[in-house]
């Protein structure tokens, strides 16, 4: 087995960032060796396959405290306890329960306190607000990125932290062109803080961690859940960024993947689709470690990283398919593959670009769903709109045929998409459009996978354009960017809204996990489903010499941070 080095104590010590991510770790059968030979002892190893098993940092319930009812119950197995630690103006405290109830109180500060920064930008991915990261760090700007609500790109806190500098970064920035840059700033008089009572003592603390001998704890989010949640591993409650607490789960990789697979693929797929969803989901965490640095975790527990229930529900077929690709991981060039995936294509997946912002990943590009040739993307361009609209009536030959998601039309007012898009402009940029509807709306730009790259809305006000999966978060009904729009007109002949007609679930790039359903059924391998999906990637165990992940070079003509 292998060890994971970096230390539970020890985790908070921060030291600059190399510019990719390797781990070290060493052997257990190396350790026990050595302390065999020191004994006087001839211990032969009994496996030579060493095992890269790291301890994640998972924030399963994440900004706990901004509802002051907020309310988390930790409770042991029955025949267990749970062990409580935390500092006190004595040092480390441990108490032992079988349960305890968390909850936040108000407390004033001592004075107030000014909490402010610089939002450089808001986003609906996480990929686009890394890219757009990037770009101010080229112009000059230290940079991290958060998550309130959206993804945002903020100026770096421990840098810009007096307000004569954010205030001079802030005027920079503007006078260069960059007007919705804004300065956040709130001045607080209180804070929440957590507490707990056991024992007759009542303690508030903003840290505290949480063991079990077993390993296993159970969360509660009220005495009356009806579906309490079961972690491995440890817990421990932590302050954020946002003045808020997250309950991050400290559990091993391949336990977290128990967690993962069966709700993010399901229980009940072909062993080989199963297999495929385990070696993304093992590649996707380890390539993705860093996206909540500002809040001194890793991962999050839903869709913007991955579904993960702990030791909810977890299913025989789904154990076996992390356990038989363990250490299995998608590489490029040596370097841990961009392993995204989602519910459903619509027949075609997208090139990375027709999403998302950013250096280009060869291997994330377009191909057609389907096992035969039912569509010649190379002859037939789906950037041409006739071309389009003909391949969305196809209805056969697609991985997909059947599935709900194939194939969806929904019609929308004009009066619901206005209020869509005023709340979707509302929550980017804080400030409430000054415009009373929308007149009209209409698709401008194409991608050669279909995928709609740019929409231009007219309002009484102005005109707008939204790009990319933007598109998703602008307007309600698409469930993908692979879509047409027709008008819908009253008895009058007066614009009403528009019909979407579209295909597919999710944003399109990497694998879809319908379609590797039906390649499992027809016999592919595990190998095959991921080779098909990301074309010109390898399978590879674990080992020091593979890069987790390292900044990807900017495109020279994409250097120009987003105006907005």
């Amino acid at each position: 087995m292998m060890i994971f080095t970096r230390s539970l104590k020890t985790r908070r010590v921060r030291q600059p960032r190399p510019k990719f991510y390797r781990f070290t770790f060493i052997s257990v059968s190396q350790v026990l060796v050595s302390v065999s030979i020191l004994l006087g002892v001839n211990t032969a190893r009994a496996n030579t396959q060493e095992e890269f098993n790291p301890i994640l940092e998972v924030g399963v319930v994440q900004q706990f405290g901004k509802k002051p009812t907020d309310t988390l119950i930790l409770k042991a197995k029955p025949d267990d306890h749970l062990t409580l630690r935390f500092q006190s103006p004595d040092g480390e405290k441990v108490l032992h329960t079988l349960s305890v109830i968390l909850k936040t109180e108000t407390q004033p500060l001592p004075e107030p306190f000014v909490d402010e920064r610089i939002v450089l930008s808001s986003h609906r991915s996480y990929e686009t607000a890394e890219e757009q990261a990037q770009k101010w760090r080229q112009m000059g700007v230290e940079v991290e990125l958060a998550q309130p609500d959206l993804w945002q790109v903020w100026a770096k806190r421990s840098v810009y932290n007096t307000p004569l500098l954010r205030r001079w970064l802030l005027e920079s920035i503007q006078a260069q062109g960059y007007p919705k840059v804004r300065l956040e700033t709130q001045v607080l008089k209180q804070r929440r803080v957590p507490y707990w009572v056991l024992g007759g003592f009542r303690y508030n603390r903003h840290e505290l961690e949480v063991t079990a001998t077993q390993n296993v704890i159970e969360v509660h989010k009220s005495s009356k859940d009806p579906k309490p949640m079961t972690y491995g591993g440890s817990l421990e409650l932590q302050p954020d960024a946002y003045g808020t607490y997250t309950l991050v789960n400290h559990v091993r990789l391949e336990t977290y993947l128990r967690g993962v697979v069966p709700h993010e693929m399901g229980a009940w797929p072909p062993d080989a689709s199963i297999e495929a969803q385990a070696i993304l989901s093992r590649t996707y965490a380890l390539r993705n470690l860093r996206r909540f640095e500002a809040d001194n975790y890793q991962l999050c527990a839903n869709t913007d990283c991955q579904v993960y229930k702990g030791l909810t529900e977890v299913y025989p077929s789904t154990d076996r398919g992390v356990a038989v690709t363990e250490g299995l991981v998608l590489t490029y060039n040596n370097e841990l593959a961009d392993a995204v995936y989602f519910s459903s294509s619509g027949g075609v997946t997208a090139n990375f670009h027709d999403v998302w912002n950013g250096p280009e990943r060869s291997y994330l590009r377009s191909v057609v769903d389907a096992p035969g040739k039912v569509w010649d993307l190379s002859t037939n361009s789906l950037a041409d709109e006739q071309n389009f609209r003909r391949f969305m009536s196809l209805q056969k030959g697609f991985n997909e045929d059947g599935w709900g998601d194939f194939r969806w039309r929904e019609a929308t007012s004009l009066e619901a998409m206005t209020a869509h898009l005023k709340y979707y402009l509302e929550r980017k940029y804080s400030i409430k459009p000054d415009f009373k509807t929308i007149k009209q709306v209409k698709v401008t730009q194409r991608s050669p996978s279909g995928r709609v790259l740019q929409m231009e809305v007219q309002t009484d006000k102005d005109t707008l354009k939204i790009e990319k999966d933007e598109i998703q978060n602008a307007f309600w009904p698409p469930v993908s960017t692979l879509f047409y729009i027709d008008p819908i007109y009253d008895k009058d002949k007066k614009l009403d809204g528009y019909v979407f007609v579209g295909g597919g679930f999710g944003h399109g790039v990497g694998l879809s996990q319908t379609g590797s359903y039906k390649l499992s059924e027809l016999g592919w391998s595990s190998e095959q489903i991921l080779k098909f999906y990301f074309p010109g990637t390898e399978l590879k165990r674990l080992s020091e010499s593979i890069i987790f992940w390292q900044p990807l070079q900017m495109i020279e003509k994409q250097t120009t941070v987003e105006r907005d």
